[in-house]
């Protein structure tokens, strides 16, 4: 195994830092989120124009940049790092492997160029518990709210989806819905997926109130809206798709984590150089010094676990390496805000993008104790032992 990193996974990072730096500062950011779509719309044609960053793992056939998850992880870690608000959750991480693993010949070409090339966004419409990371999915997961759920139902040749879905990322603005739904009827449910538009007749999207504004969610209501079924009539069970793209996340959002938690470790260490308590700078001080070389330890740890998580992409190097970020944020986020002093209280302050992005994740994705739980069950680590994971 090389470890080392190619030119082109060097030049990726180093072109895409460079633009972040430029166009997505902290205050760039909160202008950002306000805005109606929640995120810069110029900056993200950009970056899918310029830089192909949607695109990065998918195949060239489909107007890709046909590299491979390292490439996408990679570039998610420099995401994370400028805290950038984009669709690139919901539309490369989640519904451009669905539809490419699922999707008929036609359903991809129709929609996977238009996604790696900015000009269509997209969302996954069901809870993040629907990817498994944190247990096996309930086969009852579909959607959330009144009406147990969204239903699917037979309406002349196609479908038509009712129901509701909440907490879906990105979805007030997203050009393409991934619905998630029950068909079948009760008694025979199983779980199928659906592409629906924005402009489909019967969507309502409500942009919710969230703690993390970089990550809006939205209420999705279907009112008898005309669907395509994903795959077509000879779909199977969406199951292990849906397992597998919830890999493939973890790995990227680990990297993102980790990203988020590096520079606020570098922008807490750069502000203690330069503020004075007592006469001396405040990392002068030897506690103070102890308690950033323990995050940096920390921060280095679940860097090298998602290293290792886009090298493999695998379910238990996937769940572990996201814990570990997520762990990291949470620890870089805090002490962010407790060694900039007053300042780093208030909510104006850039160490609290971090921080609601640390508890916001963890909420959404974890708890991180939840996917180290479920990644010991997958390896079989108390197998044996009469101990429950």
């Amino acid at each position: 195994m090389d470890a080392e990193f190619t030119h082109e996974q060097g030049e990726i990072r180093r072109t895409l830092r460079e633009l972040l730096h430029k166009r997505c500062g902290p205050d760039d950011v909160r202008t950002a989120v306000r805005g109606e779509a929640g995120y810069d719309e110029a900056l993200w044609r950009q970056l899918a124009g310029q830089l192909g960053l949607p695109g990065l793992a998918l195949e060239d056939r489909y107007g890709g940049v046909g590299l491979g998850p390292t490439e996408a992880v990679l570039a998610c870690e420099e995401t994370g790092r400028a805290m950038l608000p984009s669709p690139l959750l919901g539309t490369a991480l989640l519904a451009m492997p669905l539809v490419t693993e699922l999707g008929t010949q036609a359903q991809r070409r129709a929609v996977l160029p238009r996604l790696a090339d900015g000009t269509l966004t997209a969302a996954f419409a069901a809870p993040p518990a629907g990817l498994g990371l944190t247990g096996p999915p309930d086969p009852s997961w579909a959607g959330g709210g009144r009406a147990g759920g969204i239903q699917a139902r037979r309406a002349g040749d196609g479908w038509a989806l009712y129901g509701q879905a909440d907490q879906v990322l990105g979805g007030h603005s997203a050009g393409l819905l991934v619905v998630a739904a029950h068909a079948g009827g009760y008694a025979r449910t199983r779980t199928r997926l659906f592409l629906v538009e924005a402009g489909a007749p019967g969507l309502v999207r409500a942009r919710l109130t969230t703690l993390d504004e970089t990550r809006p969610q939205a209420r999705v209501q279907l009112r008898d809206v005309p669907a395509q079924l994903l795959g077509g009539e000879e779909a199977g069970d969406p199951g292990p798709a849906l397992i597998r793209t919830g890999v493939f996340a973890a790995a990227a959002l680990a990297a993102e984590a980790v990203g988020a938690a590096d520079q606020a470790l570098a922008s807490t260490v750069e502000y203690v150089r330069v503020r004075e308590q007592f006469g001396r700078p405040v990392g002068s001080f030897q506690a103070v010094k102890h308690r950033l070389a323990d995050l940096y330890v920390q921060v280095a740890a679940a860097r090298s676990a998602a290293y290792y998580a886009a090298w493999e992409v695998g379910p238990v190097s996937a769940r572990l390496a996201l814990a570990a970020g997520l762990e990291a944020l949470r620890a870089a986020a805090g002490e962010a805000i407790q060694l900039h002093g007053g300042i780093g209280f208030t909510w104006e302050h850039h160490a609290h993008l971090y921080f609601k992005r640390a508890v916001a994740d963890e909420l959404l994705f974890g708890p991180a104790h939840a996917l180290r739980a479920h990644a010991a069950d997958l390896a079989g680590v108390f197998e044996g032992t009469g101990v429950a994971a």
